[in-house]
């Protein structure tokens, strides 16, 4: 079983490798009309998946998922590394991917024509709400900082831009009332070398658990880098978005000495509006017919639930992804 785990993972990741930098099609254009059922299989085609930083839970998943449609439906898919969610979304709606993971935060401001999205809603639609996200406020110890409004006047990364993480690490600077922080703007591995030579205070980061960089980073420095509770600012945040809710980061996630309050965001999976009905149902059947495949790649996957896959407001669900999660 091990061997099997080991060579899943290994070709899951290759195929996000080989979907870096390429634009895939769907010739398929299957639109049911209202009320009205499709096939739930998917056509033959090829279709690309955009990810996340390497390192994350959306690049080792989006590869997982990539492998799975692959070996069990017509479709031939590749995933891609990006900046993940605010990217991705404007990527899917340009037309270079098919696919797309997102924070739901980022999502409802697209699909509402806010922030990144100002004035200018985005024609997407969701597949399933997947798992949660993790906001994670890891500070070397003795940077001096206990809470996100210590990060006044800090070297911080605030995460790749146009990425979920930069999103939120922006709203808790701002809710913390920290104007001049020496933002750096970098992917997850940069930051977690930059937080082992001690070139930055401290990171924000938004990922599933475990995030394998966190781990690594707390696997060498130990107890010379800390989590900060940042739930004290969760209701400014709620006032921005009510999907933000209160979480708790398991201690044995990255062997600390307790467990740790945080805030949490669901995400999404998402495509097109115009995406075909059919491959929309036959993926999202797969995703939660063959969730232990998906497990075994990264174990957030876990937390999918077909009870909750529906709950994707304000970002509407895809026809043929609601029919998939009616036929239970």
């Amino acid at each position: 079983m091990r061997a099997h785990r080991i060579a899943f993972v290994a070709l899951a990741v290759g195929l996000v490798a080989a979907g870096c930098g390429g634009k895939q099609t769907n010739n398929s254009a299957d639109q049911p009309a209202s009320g009205e059922k499709v096939s739930c299989e998917a056509s033959a085609g090829r279709i690309t998946i955009a990810t996340g930083n390497t390192g994350g839970v959306y690049y080792t998943l989006g590869g997982g998922l990539a492998q799975l449609i692959s070996d069990n439906t017509p479709l031939k898919a590749s995933a891609a590394e990006t900046g993940a969610s605010v990217q991705n979304i404007q990527q899917l709606v340009a037309g270079d991917y098919d696919v797309a993971f997102a924070l739901a935060d980022s999502a409802a401001d697209a699909v509402n024509g806010k922030d990144s999205f100002e004035g200018k809603p985005q024609d997407i639609a969701a597949l399933a709400r997947i798992y949660p996200n993790y906001t994670q406020v890891v500070v070397r110890a003795d940077s001096g900082i206990d809470s996100v409004a210590d990060m006044k006047g800090k070297s911080i990364s605030t995460g790749s831009p146009k990425s979920g993480t930069e999103v939120i690490a922006n709203r808790l600077l701002k809710a913390a009332g920290v104007s001049d922080v020496s933002a750096q703007r970098l992917a997850l591995r940069p930051t977690v070398d930059q937080m082992k030579s001690g070139q930055i205070d401290g990171l924000f980061w938004s990922g599933g658990l475990p995030t394998p960089e966190l781990t690594d980073l707390f696997t060498s420095l130990g107890d010379d880098v800390k989590f900060v509770d940042i739930t004290d600012l969760l209701d400014d945040l709620k006032k921005i978005n009510p999907v933000y809710e209160k979480g708790t980061l398991p201690a044995e996630t990255y062997s600390l000495p307790s467990d740790v309050p945080t805030i949490v965001v669901p995400n999404l999976l998402l495509v097109n509006k115009d995406f075909p009905a059919g491959n929309a149902c036959a993926i999202t059947k797969l995703i939660f017919d063959k969730k232990d495949d998906l497990v075994q790649v990264h174990k957030a996957a876990s937390a999918l639930d077909r009870t909750k896959a529906k709950d994707t407001a304000p970002v509407k669900l895809h026809p043929g992804a609601a029919q998939a999660l009616d036929a239970g």
